[in-house]
């Protein structure tokens, strides 16, 4: 974690220390929670920009779905025959 938001998350701790010292409770535990849920929201979205773009997952995504195909094709191949073969049959047979 940055330095920044450890920085922020104390100035958000005594703000909620403060506010419990010298607002009512209802007032402070609000200004607690909203302070807590933003400081909170900055942590989590910190690493936002580190994250693969739609076009780079998309490219990933393609590539293995690509590997998979070639892995696969002789077995698709075989397939194809004897679906093949059954439709002449079928067509045969009528």
């Amino acid at each position: 974690m940055s330095g920044r938001l450890v920085v922020w998350g104390a100035v958000v701790a005594a703000g909620s220390v403060a506010a419990f010292l010298l607002l009512d409770p209802i007032l402070a535990a609000f200004v607690a929670i909203v302070g807590t849920c933003l400081w909170g929201l900055a942590v989590l979205s910190r690493t936002w920009d580190s994250h693969p773009s739609f076009e780079q997952r998309e490219l990933a995504r393609a590539r293995r779905r690509a590997a998979h195909r070639e892995r696969t094709r002789e077995a698709r191949a075989r397939d194809r025959e004897r679906w093949e073969a059954h439709q002449r049959r079928r067509s045969g047979g009528r």
